[in-house]
């Protein structure tokens, strides 16, 4: 089982910047993917950024350019720094590590909320 723990969520204006921060542990595979996902109130959670442990990445297109995904494979953590940030960015942002390991090798964070407001 793997554990996911986020962090650096918080109120910001608009324009401002925040770092999100989750750590995984646990059996934890040394080929994987982690990334971030988001999900406002009455909306479907959507991917953010995800990165795989080779060093392959995508962006959703409503954050390229702002947003940049970074990971220490050493610690087991991924990082999203989010600048430039919107209103419409506010949602809780969950953390995703998969190392397609079997069936049951998709694992969530609780996630952290991110509110972009004056």
């Amino acid at each position: 089982q793997v554990q996911l723990v986020e962090s650096g969520g918080g109120l910001v204006q608009p324009g401002g910047s925040l770092r999100l921060s989750c750590a995984a542990s646990g059996s934890i595979f040394s080929i994987n993917t982690m990334g971030w996902y988001r999900q406002a109130p009455g909306k479907q959670r959507e991917l953010v950024a995800a990165r795989t442990s080779g060093g392959s990445g995508n962006y959703a297109d409503f954050v390229k350019g702002r947003f940049t995904i970074s990971r220490d494979i050493a610690k087991n953590t991924v990082y999203l720094q989010m600048n430039s940030l919107k209103p419409e960015d506010t949602a809780v942002y969950y953390c995703n590590y998969n190392d397609y390991s079997g069936p049951k090798s998709n694992y969530w964070g609780k996630g952290t909320l991110v509110t972009v407001s004056s």
